[in-house]
């Protein structure tokens, strides 16, 4: 007995911890063991929902590039880099399909609260060269802030120019200026009239972080690839006293002097404020877009189901889960009561989980969570109704129990577990482009198969001990509060 009241005090504590981190006003868990107002560990916590449920942003870009100088896999690859984008911005479960055959990548953002960041974000191409700018010697300071023409500029005006001509859409005034290398905004090397020479771009980039100095200011330390390295050590080593510049999207951020070899890394320094480095780092970080995208669209998507038709929806699981617990309360009685408690756990636990995983909640994931719930139920009347066949086959009570959960025990965990890799299953399936709402639907499911395992079993035993152990004679005694 004293083995079943310490898991019903573990069940306690566990279901008043989910029920805190359940509640709406939880936002996160700080633990500060220092007494001295730092803490040591936070945790932010929130229940995320889906577009359908709280609306959010709907972009479509578009590849601007001519449709066979890149592969499906650069479009994959830019779609990777796009979603590395969005994940760092703190949206939870967006939706980043490839248009197969189209050259276009949809984007979907639940509850997006700033679109034009969103978007810059997103399509910012990001490209960083480190440019040669030996020669220029003290010269080169005056060109910081200023936009500047180089190689690998040219090379990708000229592929937006095939775009155009394949589109039969004249170029704008504004892309006719930004392709001429002699504009005053863009300007080339004055020593020769010609762009500046591109050593390597942010494609050779294995790592970036933002950093603060000493003297309040921001700073991007980098780490290069070993091809990277391979071509920046050379030229770094060959141009040691000589003037190099880091170009961003053609703005000169900073003319250092080369100061030694640099096979392995470095750092850019600006004027950077805190959020533009950090933007920065994260743009170079998830890496430059090997296919430059445009807008071809972008809305702000309202709740697809609308607040009355997610009331309604709520309303049903809520009566749905109270059929429920009725149902277990009037047909297995005492076995019923333990059964209820269990399921209240059960949905506490779930609930908890979500939230500090967290998952994003759409109208499948909801519905998997309600199956889900039927699940449990239908774990508890294995077992209840073994215990039954036990009980009119003339074991006693304290066997009966035993030989129920035991022999139940199979079947629970092998329904469970097909069904959980059926879950998996479906969850792959809907990393594949217009099926990404199948895998909220399987996770939700495949969290309450497995936190079944755990209530089935040891929840609802606990309780049903307990209640035996308060209850025996009159169970005894009146075989009908069994449900027998």
């Amino acid at each position: 007995m004293s083995h079943h009241i310490r898991w019903l005090v573990f069940i306690l504590l566990l279901s008043a911890f989910a029920l805190w981190v359940s509640l709406p006003d939880t936002q996160s868990i700080v633990v500060d063991s220092n007494n001295d107002g730092e803490s040591e560990f936070r945790l932010n916590i929130q229940q995320s929902l889906g577009l359908d449920l709280v609306g959010g942003l709907r972009v479509l870009l578009k590849a601007d590039l001519p449709a066979g100088s890149y592969t499906a896999e650069d479009l994959q690859e830019t779609a990777n880099n796009v979603s590395k984008r969005v994940n760092a911005l703190g949206v939870t479960e967006p939706t980043i399909q490839v248009l197969q055959g189209s050259g276009r990548i949809l984007v979907e953002l639940p509850g997006v609260t700033d679109p034009q960041e969103a978007i810059g974000v997103i399509q910012q191409t990001a490209l960083l060269e480190f440019v040669d700018f030996s020669g220029l010697g003290g010269q080169a300071q005056t060109y910081e802030g200023r936009k500047v023409i180089t190689t690998e500029q040219i090379i990708i005006q000229q592929q937006r120019a095939s775009v155009a001509a394949e589109s039969s859409v004249e170029p704008s005034a504004e892309a006719t200026a930004e392709a001429t290398p002699q504009t005053e905004t863009a300007l080339p090397n004055p020593q020769t009239n010609q762009p500046f020479q591109t050593v390597i771009t942010g494609a050779g980039l294995q790592a970036a972080a933002a950093e603060f100095n000493q003297d309040g200011t921001w700073h991007i330390r980098f780490e290069l690839t070993p091809e990277g390295g391979q071509l920046f050590g050379p030229f770094t080593a060959a141009n040691i006293g000589q003037p190099m510049a880091i170009v961003l999207d053609g703005i000169v951020l900073s003319a250092p002097t080369i100061q030694a070899e640099l096979p392995t890394g470095g750092v850019i320094t600006g004027n950077f404020t805190e959020q533009e480095a950090k933007t920065l780092a994260l743009q170079l970080r998830s890496g430059a877009l090997p296919i430059p995208l445009s807008v071809e669209s972008n809305e702000r998507v309202g709740a697809t189901l609308g607040q009355e038709s997610v009331n309604r929806s709520i309303r049903a699981g809520v009566i749905g889960v109270i059929v429920v617990l009725t149902f277990m309360l009037v047909y297995y009685r005492v076995p019923g009561i333990a059964a209820d408690l269990a399921l209240l756990v059960f949905i506490l636990l779930n609930m908890a989980l979500f939230k500090l995983i967290p998952v994003t909640l759409t109208l499948p994931a909801i519905v998997g969570f309600l199956i889900s719930i039927g699940t449990a139920v239908d774990g508890n009347i294995l077992i209840f109704e073994r215990i039954k066949e036990e009980l009119r086959a003339g074991r006693d009570l304290d066997g009966a129990l035993v030989v129920g959960f035991d022999r139940a025990w199979n079947s629970i965990r092998d329904s469970n577990l097909s069904t959980i890799i059926i879950c998996v299953i479906l969850f792959f399936f809907g990393q594949t482009p217009g099926a990404s709402i199948v895998s909220g639907f399987a996770v939700t499911l495949a969290i309450g198969l497995l936190v079944n395992l755990f209530t089935a079993i040891i929840v609802t035993r606990t309780f049903l001990h307990i209640l035996v152990a308060l209850l025996r004679q009159p169970l005894v005694e009146r075989k009908w509060l069994l449900g027998v």
